[in-house]
């Protein structure tokens, strides 16, 4: 038993899932701190977006299509209204990230639009904030029965059914796991672009595909083994949960953040990347519309990751262009 799995045997589905999510994404928070206060917005807003790319396509990808694989004499089913949630969220923070973006195109002035879309992004992120609280309740509290997984082979298999060790011990252990990474977190961040020099990689390839791999390890692994037990909707729970948590908390808490410490970093990630990020999410809404998967909807999603991944490994963003997005304040 994974884990993950151990702490949800105690907590329940929902709280696992979130436990997971957060532990993974305290690295996510960490590098994005160390970062910023070496003035590396362009670091921050690749990596966070990777992650969220990454979860929503390669790690449900994986688990889908390991799933599928694992089970092709049963039809895998989960609990769309869990889905439906986490979507809607994401879909909100597509919404926050587009306006800002958008505003570099309505003919006004560059320092306008630049201020115009700092202060949409300030007041964007609290209401994020906000949301994503009020999102914690309606999971944990007020409609946690909607959050709960029902997977009926529970039953089956004595080791499957009973926790190995206890919660505190598992507990200790993904918090332990979350803490040895996040202390490489700032040998990362002052690494990153010499590896792209040495390597003759552009810096949005390491930030985006690279670092999020990674730095995902503790979501893949779970999401992967919970898709291999025909387990979906904690799966579903761990990847659409973590992809949720960084958009609608980590992000514009960074953006919060480096507001106190007096750096304008703001919702705009750019058109390229923002294209990315709502092609991921309108393709994972629609590959997660019925209610059942198997082994083909997880390889579409891996497919259309490793585009993506071309994508930004085949883009090379000028050094000035670089310059100016990681040294704005």
């Amino acid at each position: 038993m994974a884990l993950e799995e151990q702490v949800a045997f105690y907590t329940g589905p929902a709280v696992g899932a979130l436990l997971n999510a957060t532990c993974g994404n305290a690295t996510e928070l960490i590098i994005a701190i160390f970062a910023l206060s070496h003035n590396k917005i362009a670091l921050v807003k690749y990596s966070l977006l990777g992650s969220i790319i990454s979860n929503l396509l390669l790690v449900l990808g994986t688990s889908l299509f390991i799933g599928g694989l694992a089970n092709l004499s049963q039809e895998q089913k989960y609990d769309r209204k869990q889905a439906d949630m986490n979507l809607l969220m994401l879909f909100v923070a597509l919404l926050c990230h587009l306006l800002p973006l958008l505003f570099h195109y309505v003919g006004a002035s560059a320092a306008d639009t630049g201020d115009s879309s700092l202060q949409l992004s300030r007041a964007a992120s609290i209401v994020m904030v906000i949301a994503y609280c009020a999102y914690l309740v309606f999971q944990l509290w007020t409609h946690r029965q909607l959050f709960e997984a029902q997977n009926e082979d529970d039953e089956e298999g004595g080791s499957d059914s009973e926790a190995v060790i206890g919660f505190w011990s598992g507990f200790t252990w993904l918090v332990g796991m979350t803490m040895t990474i996040a202390l490489l977190s700032e040998y990362v961040v002052q690494t990153i672009e010499d590896a792209s020099d040495s390597w003759g990689l552009s810096v949005s390839f390491l930030s985006i595909i690279l670092l999020p791999i990674f730095g995902n390890a503790t979501e893949h692994a779970a999401a992967i083994i919970f898709g291999f037990k025909n387990k979906l909707d904690i799966s579903l729970g761990v990847s659409l949960g973590s992809s949720t948590q960084i958009s609608m908390f980590v992000v514009p808490l960074c953006v919060i953040v480096a507001w106190i410490m007096g750096i304008k970093m703001d919702l705009n990630f750019n058109l390229l990347e923002t294209a990315s990020l709502s092609l991921a999410i309108t393709i994972t809404a629609f590959a997660l519309q019925d209610g059942t998967s198997h082994y083909m909807k997880g390889l579409v999603l891996i497919l259309c990751y490793i585009v993506i991944g071309a994508c930004f490994f085949v883009q090379r963003t000028p050094p000035s262009i670089l310059l100016v997005l990681v040294s704005v304040r």
